[in-house]
């Protein structure tokens, strides 16, 4: 497994740096958390496997969460569990710990993709979700026009969907998942319909995929100067762009494993 960051950090963005307003940002949106509610079908007992700050995290099921970022677990709401420090590839947790288990918005950041699903499926006895991008689609989405090295990046992170089937030696379902054009949440299609939001500094941050951007050029939370000066003027001729639905994201689920990507 890669060596963990400063706060814990599994993988290759920094949530020390990144991940300090993410709760903000990042909010449920009722029909996608209504979309992973049903794929998680009867299961009581639940792992939420890089929960983060807990977003969609069910409140009517016995959750355990797990994040390695202390930065993440810092911002959990108080009425959820406190999260178990470990990393997806090395999970301190018995075989068929739990009914059901799921990833969301997190299997791009695992240092090691197929140890992290094998281990959630060694834990699980029934199904597991997972809601990620489709890397074949994430291109296609307008913002890559205004800022390619963005997407590029997200894209080269996101796993494909059969590498997560394989993985996870299951019979796989995947179901797209629509993003309304007033999402809640804050990954970067979700802003489809209010390009104005990537002029914010956290809004950006909120999405890892921006910390890799020009080169690394993220410092302190905030854009070198001439890079966010490009952007801006880029993002507002987005404005005008007419307010497309993308395709982008999946859940996946299988034996139960579902895969979702959001889109």
């Amino acid at each position: 497994m890669e060596q963990r960051r400063s706060d814990g950090s599994v993988g290759d963005a920094d949530y020390s740096t990144i991940g300090h307003n993410y709760a903000i940002y990042r909010q449920p949106e009722p029909r996608i958390a209504r979309l992973i509610n049903d794929a998680l079908g009867e299961a009581r007992t639940v792992l939420n496997l890089g929960a983060g700050a807990g977003s969609y995290e069910p409140r009517d099921r016995e959750v355990t969460a797990v994040e390695p970022s202390a930065s993440m677990r810092a911002q959990r709401p108080r009425d959820l569990p406190v999260a178990v420090d470990a990393a997806a590839e090395d999970l301190p947790f018995p075989d068929n710990s739990f009914d059901a288990s799921m990833a969301l918005f997190s299997v791009h950041q695992w240092s090691d993709l197929e140890a992290g699903l094998r281990e959630m499926r060694r834990v699980t006895r029934g199904r597991v979700v997972i809601l990620s991008a489709d890397p074949a689609l994430l291109q296609q989405f307008w913002l890559n026009e205004y800022a390619p090295k963005v997407l590029a990046a997200e894209a080269r992170r996101c796993p494909s969907l059969k590498r997560i089937g394989a993985a996870l030696a299951d019979p796989v379902t995947s179901i797209a998942v629509p993003i309304p054009l007033h999402c809640k949440d804050g990954f970067n299609e979700a802003y489809y319909g209010r390009p104005e939001r990537f002029l914010d500094d956290g809004a950006r941050l909120a999405c890892s995929a921006w910390s890799f951007w020009a080169s690394h050029s993220c410092v302190g939370g905030r854009l070198h100067h001439a890079a966010h000066l490009l952007l801006i003027a880029r993002l507002r001729r987005a404005t005008a762009r007419p307010s497309t639905p993308p395709i982008t994201r999946r859940a996946v689920a299988g034996s139960g494993t579902t895969t979702m990507p959001a889109g």
